[in-house]
């Protein structure tokens, strides 16, 4: 799973779900913890590799599905999203930095 979604001088490129931009996702360590590290342009946040395997579950609790969620980040995630749940403050160890 790590070598494909990428390393720091070879990321994995991807789009943002209304297809207009692209952002870049690797993983790396810090603090020796393993990241998820996300850039968009010059922007990046770091997120708990953790974050994987609490997806995968929460996925299969909901039927292997559910609907991601694309809020800008000074709006509020639609309830029930992947998105919601990923920025929640109790449930989440999701995003670091």
């Amino acid at each position: 799973m790590k070598n494909k979604i990428g390393t720091k001088e070879k990321p994995l490129v991807l789009e943002t779900p209304p297809l207009s931009s692209e952002y870049t996702m690797y993983v790396d360590e810090k603090d020796d913890k393993e990241v998820l590290v996300c850039t968009v342009g010059k922007t990046f946040a770091l997120y708990d590799y953790r974050c994987l395997t609490d997806l995968h579950v929460m996925l299969k609790k909901h039927g292997d599905w559910m609907e991601p969620g694309s809020a800008d980040e000074q709006k509020t995630a639609k309830e029930g999203t992947m998105e919601a749940r990923g920025r929640s403050e109790k449930k989440s160890c999701w995003r670091l930095v």
